[in-house]
């Protein structure tokens, strides 16, 4: 059997897996959305007997399909069985997120029928408990932007394909807004001065020149980096060694406006030129 990526995206209604499956298939995955889990094996077993068999192929399914609750773990466990290898992408958002979402698109909910759209979110969730045990990643996408999910997307779909290094992430974040679900690593920042409280930095985030000079300024800032960053630069190669792909390091302050975007720049600033790849992303920064 032809080695080949196989990535399965599920989750939520309205978490945000048309955007999932469009990013894949912007970089080379042949995409199916709402493929019924019952034709699965019969389309795999059709890519392995065609003479030019994809190598990367993205499946979004969810429940659209009326079966999917009842038969995706008896397919799925087969399909292992048979020396298939897939990953299980599962996307969810908080309460409040899908019902926005569903009001300004005017969807209407798998579930909804004879249900108010709240009951039907939280009947969803319910039956989806058991996948989202087995997923081998979870991503809550409340605070992802379009942009922003589509990087996180990538980056999950990209550590099947081992570039022989331990691919990081770094992720400032605001506290009052949640933990990230996909951190490996969070560090508090919050003991730092606060630009919040004064006037002419209010306003700004982290990105501003006088915000940054505002957090670097005090001896407590330049202490923490230089402690932090050689912890990171020991961690880092004992994560690599043991196999690990990804790493999410995650700051966070109050806001996620201020210290936390500062401090995760400098994070990233030294990492980018190691040999491993970097990305950076400021999860809260346009909150208000």
């Amino acid at each position: 059997m032809k080695e080949r990526q196989i990535v399965i995206i599920s989750g939520l209604s309205g978490s945000g897996k048309s955007t999932a499956i469009k990013a894949l298939e912007d970089t080379g995955f042949f995409c199916v959305d709402n493929l019924p889990v019952m034709l699965l094996p019969k389309f795999l077993e059709l890519q392995t007997g065609s003479g030019s068999e994809i190598s990367k192929i993205a499946l979004v399914m969810d429940m659209r399909a009326k079966e999917f609750i009842s038969t995706y773990a008896n397919v799925l466990d087969d399909l292992s069985k048979q020396g298939y290898r897939f990953e299980i992408l599962f996307l969810e958002a908080s309460e409040e997120t899908l019902l926005r979402r569903y009001s300004e698109t005017r969807m209407h909910h798998p579930l909804g029928k004879g249900k108010s759209l709240p009951e039907a979110i939280r009947e969803e969730r319910e039956q989806l408990k058991g996948l989202k045990e087995i997923a081998d990643r979870v991503i809550d996408t409340s605070h992802y932007n379009v942009h922003e999910l589509r990087a996180v997307i990538l980056r999950c779909a990209l550590k099947g394909v081992r570039t022989g290094h331990l691919e990081l992430h770094i992720l400032s974040f605001g506290f009052k807004y949640g933990l990230p679900h996909d951190a490996d690593l969070v560090i508090d920042v919050r003991f730092l001065p606060n630009p919040y409280f004064v006037s002419e930095l209010k306003g700004l985030d982290g990105t501003a020149p006088d915000v940054k000079d505002f957090v670097k300024k005090w001896d407590e800032t330049q202490v923490f980096l230089k402690k932090y960053l050689d912890l990171l630069d020991y961690l880092i190669p004992l994560y690599e060694k043991e196999g690990k792909s990804y790493l999410t390091v995650s700051v966070g302050c109050t806001g996620g406006r201020h210290r936390s975007v500062v401090i995760a720049q400098e994070i990233y600033e030294h990492l980018k030129g190691k040999k491993a790849p970097v990305s950076l992303v400021h999860r809260d920064i346009e909150m208000k």
